[in-house]
Formats: C-alpha cells, structure tokens, sequence
C-alpha cells in the first residue's frame, strides 16, 4: 500500500526544483517519480501540475496569514496544501500531511505551528478561492504581450492557459474512424479531441499504433507543408516525433535529424509503434549536411511560451534571461535550412511560441536576407484556419482560439519559398 504523504513530499520536492532550483518539470520529473510506486506517479504529476497553474492564487489566499514571506520550502508546502484544500481535497488529511513534510527536514522543522495553522485557516476561507481573479502571466512575458497584442487578447491567453489543456490525438489514418473509436471529437483541423482522457496507453488503437498524442496547434506545421509521396523530406529538429510521424504517414522519405540522442531515441520508439519510418540522424542542424531536400520542416527551439496551458512550470523556472540567445540560434537554423532545399523548395517554420521575435520578426528578417524568398499564403489556408488567423508573416496561433472546444497552444507557422 503506497502512501500518500510520500506523494506530497515529491511533490514539494518538485515544487522546488522548479520554484527555488529553476528547473523544468521535463529535466526533474524522470528522476523524482522514479522514488514513487506507478500508481502514485500520475497522482504526484497531476498535483504539481495543479500547484503551479494555481501558485498565483494560492499565493493571494495565502497573503492575509502571513507576516513575512516563509522560507521558500515552506511556503511551497503550504502551496501544495492551499491548491490541495480549494479543488476539494478533504483538509483533515491534507494539513496533517502537509504538517509531516514541514517535520521532516530541520531547516522546516520549526514551521509545522505556523503550516497546521495557515491551512486551518484557509480551510474555512475556501469559499474565496472562486472569487480569486485569473492567475496572470509573469511580468518577463506578459510586457511583451501586451505591447503586441493589446489587454484584450492577453486575458484571454491567461484565461485558456489557467484551464489547462484537453489530449489531442492525431490519426495515422481515417481520422473520423478514431474519433469514434476514442469516442473523441472531431476538431475542424482534423486532430481528435479527448474531454477525458484516461490511460493514454488503454486507449483503443495506442498498441496498433493507429494514432499519436499531439496537439491540435503541433500537428498543422506538417499539413502546411503537404508532403507528398515520394518527396524526400527533411524534419530538422524532429524529437518527439509527432511531425516525423505525419510526413512519413503521408509516404515521403523523412530524414528525421536532432541533436539530442536520448530525444532521438523516443522518435524510433513512436516510429516502432505506430509502425512508420524514416531515416534517423543525431547531429546538430547547424552541422549537418545532406539533401537537397524537396521540403524541410523546421520546429525550430524556442522559449515555448505558447505551451504554458500543459506547462504552467515555465513561467516560474524561466525569466526570459535565455531568450536573445534562442532568437539568434533561430536566424541561424532558418539560413541552414534555406541552404539544404532544392530550388523551388519550400521550408515550413514554426515555433511553439507567443513572441513575435520567435515568428513574425523572424520571417521579416529572413525575407531581407535572402533575395527571391516569398511567404506561401496559399499552404497556410488550412481546414479550420480562420482567415484572420493569418498575417503577412505566418499563421499566428493564439491558446484562446477555439475556446469553447478547448483551445489550443500558441504557434507561429509559416511557409517560405524561394522563387
């Protein structure tokens, strides 16, 4: 029998490593859930999921009751118990556990009166909590969003990303065919949308390989593109594999490249399930050399900021100090792979970002130093795009788009093509 307040001490522990160390969940949830039975894995990820696109609002629930600001260890154990306490977790049990983490370790042991008492207190306050305004982004990305997009569209990004995100599947086949199997829906772009999910891995078709996790936003870069059968192809930052997989799906010769080994190796394992292929190579973009390609994708690194909704660590373990240096890395990779196309080719950039340095800018630039590139207008007019969801720059992808079937992540996509 696991027990629960070891999930709780994981938790805190992650709750660290993001708020105090700066760390990605994606860089510490391996290691810390490894500690857990498997059957407490998914509630401890569930909880420090939960915690962090609450922290703002446990943080206001929490200001009445404290004096000073606690040492960061303790407040993000009162955290985990305010976030527990409002979405309904019976209090008893969780201030108690919330007590045993604060004993456990000396430089917190001296806070056990102060956590006992605060979550008592928020216990009887918790009638507030649904008064409590959206949580707001932080000031290193919400300036730069309100310069460019107005007050307007930022709550509504602050919105869809403080409700979190639904699973999206994408069909290796007949997408009507899933949907019905999954008894998912239909999105107007094609991917299949779960309101409750389960087990990925006990979903009808997962073993068969019939279809992938990947949201509705991720999978339009490779309809853009439109690859063809036969067409060589190349998917230049290719991990996890979820574009890979829709090239080759499409029956062209994908050379799926990325820097990273371990990231590489889950491109060959979705590639074994869903029983698709595509030559794999581990190398850096900006070194490697092959083609001409007739087209190229480009899902190029960026500061992920359109991915808060399935991601609320970001905006706590980042600062936007890193960002110029993924910017630059961008121009450069957009060169190179202008450089590996065919003449004529086309080359389809995207990024999982809100900032237009990572999009709009980027196209602006790569437009004045390459002559004859041109944006293909015509590949970005999707089945369930909204024309005014297009720029002159790119396709432009808000979390607060299709709002009332669930939203999407942020994306800029675009379709360049040398004359």
């Amino acid at each position: 029998m696991s027990n629960p307040k070891d999930v709780r001490h994981v938790v805190v522990d992650l709750l660290d490593d993001v708020t105090i160390e700066k760390r990605l969940l994606s860089e510490v949830l391996p290691k810390r859930l490894a500690k857990l039975p498997a059957e407490d894995r998914a509630r401890a990820q569930r909880l420090v999921i939960q915690t962090l696109r609450d922290m703002d609002r446990c943080d206001r629930m929490l200001g009445p009751f404290l004096r000073q600001r606690p040492v960061p260890r303790v407040l993000n154990v009162l955290r985990l118990g305010v976030s527990e306490i409002c979405n309904g977790g019976a209090a008893h049990g969780v201030v108690n556990a919330c007590v045993e983490i604060a004993k456990a370790q000396a430089e917190t042991e001296h806070a056990r009166g102060l956590v006992n008492a605060v979550l008592r207190k928020i216990d009887r306050e918790k009638d507030k909590w649904d008064t409590l305004p959206i949580p707001r982004l932080p000031k290193w990305l919400r300036k730069p969003l309100l310069a460019d997009y107005g007050k307007e569209a930022v709550a509504a990004m602050e919105e869809a990303q403080f409700a979190g995100a639904p699973v999206d599947l994408t069909a290796k086949g007949d997408v009507a065919a899933l949907a019905k199997a999954v008894k998912g829906t239909q999105l107007p772009t094609g991917s299949v949308r779960l309101s409750d999910a389960g087990q990925i891995t006990n979903l009808p078709g997962y073993a068969e390989g019939d279809w992938w996790v990947q949201d509705a936003a991720a999978a339009l870069p490779a309809k853009v593109l439109a690859a063809q059968a036969g067409e060589t192809i190349l998917d230049m930052c290719a991990a996890p594999g979820g574009k890979t997989m829709q090239l080759a799906a499409a029956g062209a010769a994908v050379t799926a490249l990325d820097v990273s080994e371990g990231r590489m190796t889950r491109v060959e394992e979705n590639l074994t399930r869903t029983k698709l292929s595509a030559e794999l190579v581990t190398r850096d973009a900006l070194e490697f050399e092959g083609g001409p390609f007739d087209a190229i994708l480009l899902d190029a690194p960026c500061t992920a900021t359109g991915t808060i909704r399935r991601h609320p660590d970001l905006p706590y373990a980042k600062d936007g100090g890193e960002f110029p240096g993924l910017f630059e890395l961008q121009e450069h990779m957009i060169d190179r792979a202008l450089g590996l196309l065919k003449p004529g080719g086309r080359l389809v950039y995207c990024t999982c970002s809100l900032l237009i340095d990572e999009g709009e800018e980027q196209v602006r630039d790569a437009l004045a130093r390459h002559e004859g590139l041109a944006v293909d207008h015509d590949a970005l007019r999707l089945p369930g795009v909204e024309a005014d969801w297009i720029g002159p720059e790119g396709l432009r992808l808000f979390p607060h788009y299709m709002a009332d079937q669930g939203g999407m992540d942020g994306f800029f996509i675009t379709c360049l093509r040398r004359k």
